[in-house]
């Protein structure tokens, strides 16, 4: 059998132990095998006991109970084989049996087996009592004995009954519970006879199976032969900063970090350095720089780690001619075969963008280009060098496109008055901006062109699919409250991407699902800052095996759609969802606590349409981080769930008016899976805490 299918150690058989006659036993053979004193129930849990018969309708063969010892006493006896251990030797043996911990709660169930003796070691019997408070939960138990029947041992048959029942697994057949007991039940001859204990039971409801996020989404599920613009795609702003805007320090990480999350689409601001290399930065502010070839390397190594999918650079290029030609010939030199230079089959007449299949393992530019395609590939056949050409574009509402802080300039109180009144005459025409742009650099960019925005009908008029928009958070918002529908028939046909004001110093996010309810493909996120914004970045693009790819619903992929976000119409699905809050477990401790202790509540939170934002709370549980009991439900009513994201956020009580964050989970609405779930938490920073979960019951139809 091959063990490393299995999350728990599958042991040997144990080594002889002295066999011992016993007047007083009651097995049927004259002798036993002799266990040391602490382990004297053959369970971990004490279900069943020494010398027992216990049966499904008949006596079990003796082995059971022999194995119940054994398995114990396999895992633990190399430990205690040179007497008692103390907490660094609790630690190692729980590692060892792979039960994940919380060392606040370890400590705090630890130091209450010591204060029942002196000393600071523990026995064999006080290592069982901490196992079992940490493994074996009421909640678990009671599902066990509902489907079991003698309350020890569940049969494969009963198993299959309790993943069609309670999991909604009506797929399930003989097989499939089979594969569960193999895979999680630890016990040797439990495993043979096709049946599970109540260990493996308890291994399998803690496994990524029984977690609440649906395992097909988990890898990619949906069709990626549709075009780009089809696409949500995770999207980075100034990916370089790990800190604010303004004084923060630029590092290589931000792309080894963004990348590794799944990030397809990065932000490098370009300004000319010293000795003709390009620096990578943010204007006019403090921040440090890094080499742009630096950078390229980085990307260069990790561009395809996370996903096979495209990625997209997007440049916010102020270098001077000169410089763009070094930044060509290092995207050139240093990417090799994963830049794409030239259009897939040498198409250059284009009404549709290439899908993400079609463009895998390829880094595609995004930025400003002169001429056409097919002038860039007569030039592909040349030798050329320093070719410059002017390219002119209006100032419109939206100003520069990207979010540089310019240079602050002071004006005089009279010169503020006449502005004030020359706001009043009429207008002048849009200011014309020339920009030098190199051609070596612009004929790298062939599917995603910047494009300045103007607006969407001069759009609808003028732009090609292979032209991009970026539009500033503030400027975006205004278009969706005032041309919804417009805005949506905009992001059907052209990919738009949605950056954060300049004003966002210290580097804080908006909330990204307003543009996603519109149908925008980049909706670029400070990846350096924790919170709700960034909370719902991380659920969204867990989705479709976390590719960084999620195809939008088909009515914002409609270019004649009648949705918007405020009228949903005849686009409504509703769903009505039930979620039963049952349990925690091992939840943090607040930060206040000098034990294990916090007074921890669940907030769910549904991000959507506005018709779906909700919130709901639960009860405050005092006093216990360690296995909170709600038992509370909640229900939602959700329009359009296509679009809808839900988040699990576990808070301490510190007063009234004020909660610390504990953990949280967030993921699309419909990437929920139905029945008895495991809901992970994550911390503030984003990681996930091993040892923590919520435990509830999920429901819709």
């Amino acid at each position: 059998m091959d063990e490393n299918r299995y999350p728990f150690p599958l042991l040997p058989s144990p080594p002889p132990l002295p066999s011992l006659p016993c007047d007083s036993c009651h097995w049927d053979s004259p002798r036993h095998v002799s266990f040391p004193s602490g382990l004297d129930l053959a369970w971990a849990h004490g279900g069943l006991r020494e010398g027992g018969r216990e049966g499904l309708g008949q006596p079990v063969p003796i082995f059971l109970n022999l194995t119940s010892h054994t398995w114990f006493w396999n895992l633990i006896q190399n430990d205690f084989r040179t007497g008692n251990i103390d907490f660094e030797g609790c630690m190692r043996l729980l590692e060892k049996m792979q039960i994940p911990f919380d060392e606040d709660h370890l400590k705090h169930i630890f130091k209450k087996t010591l204060d029942k003796h002196t000393g600071d070691i523990i026995s064999m019997d006080d290592f069982r009592a901490i196992y079992r408070a940490l493994v074996h939960r009421p909640e678990f138990e009671e599902l066990f004995k509902a489907y079991s029947i003698d309350g020890k041992i569940l049969p494969d048959g009963q198993l299959l009954k309790f993943l069609v029942k309670e999991q909604f697994q009506t797929e399930a057949n003989e097989t499939t519970a089979l594969e569960i007991i193999m895979k999680y039940e630890p016990i040797d001859e439990v495993r043979t006879k096709r049946m599970m204990s109540l260990e493996g039971f308890i291994r399998y409801m803690n496994s990524e199976e029984c977690s609440i996020f649906k395992s097909q989404h988990r890898s990619i599920y949906q069709d990626m032969n549709h075009p780009l613009c089809d696409y949500f795609i995770s999207s980075s702003h100034n990916t370089y900063l790990i800190a604010d805007q303004l004084m923060g320090p630029s590092h290589l990480w931000g792309y080894t970090s963004a990348l590794l999350k799944g990030c397809r689409c990065l932000e490098i601001d370009c300004w000319d350095g010293h000795n003709n290399e390009p620096v990578v930065y943010h204007g006019h502010t403090l921040t440090s720089k890094i080499p742009f070839r630096s950078v390229i390397h980085v990307i260069d190594k990790y561009a395809f780690m996370s996903s096979a999918y495209p990625l997209v650079l997007s440049l916010e290029n102020h270098c001077s001619p000169k410089q763009q030609e070094v930044m060509a010939d290092c995207l050139k030199t240093i990417l090799g075969d994963k830049l794409l230079s030239s259009p897939i089959g040498g198409e250059v007449d284009m009404t549709r963008l290439p899908s993400p299949e079609a463009l895998k393992f390829k880094v595609l530019i995004k930025n400003k280009k002169v001429g056409t395609l097919e002038q860039s590939l007569l030039r592909m056949e040349e030798e050329y060098h320093g070719e410059v050409e002017e390219l002119s574009e209006t100032e419109s509402e939206d100003r520069a496109s990207d979010d540089t802080i310019p240079p602050p300039t002071v004006r005089s109180p009279s010169k503020r008055k006449g502005e004030r009144r020359s706001s009043l005459l009429p207008q002048k025409k849009p200011k014309m901006r020339k920009t030098k742009i190199a051609l070596a650099l612009s004929d790298l960019v062939i599917y995603t062109k910047s494009q300045k925005f103007v607006s969407f009908d001069h759009s609808l008029q003028h732009q090609q699919c292979f032209e991009n928009n970026s539009i500033g958070e503030s400027y975006a918002r205004k278009l969706l409250r005032s041309s919804a529908r417009e805005f949506i028939a905009h992001t059907a046909r052209f990919i738009t991407r949605i950056y954060p004001k300049g004003t966002r110093m210290t580097s804080s996010n908006y909330n990204p699902q307003e543009f996603w309810n519109v149908g925008c493909q980049m909706v670029a996120l400070n990846f350096q800052t924790p919170g709700t914004q960034m909370e719902l970045q991380d659920g969204k693009f867990l989705d479709n095996g976390g590719c960084g790819y999620v195809l939008k619903p088909e009515f914002l992929r409609d270019r004649n759609t009648t949705f918007t976000p405020r009228n949903v119409g005849g686009y409504s699905k509703p769903m009505s969802l039930s979620i039963r809050l049952i349990s925690g477990h091992q939840l943090p401790p607040s930060s206040m606590s000098k034990t294990n202790k916090a007074d921890p509540m669940v907030q769910i939170e549904i991000y959507g349409v506005p018709e779906d934002q909700t919130r709901k709370k639960s009860s405050v549980i005092k006093s216990n981080a360690l296995c909170p009991k709600w038992n509370e439900t909640f229900s939602f009513n959700i329009q359009v769930p296509e679009l809808a994201m839900i988040r699990f956020c576990v808070e301490d009580e510190v007063s009234l008016v004020c909660n610390e964050f504990l953990g949280q989970y967030t993921l699309p609405v419909m990437s929920l899976n139905t029945g008895y779930r495991k809901i992970p938490l994550i911390s503030k920073d984003g990681i996930k805490l091993e040892s923590a979960s919520l435990f509830a019951h999920i429901w819709y139809y």
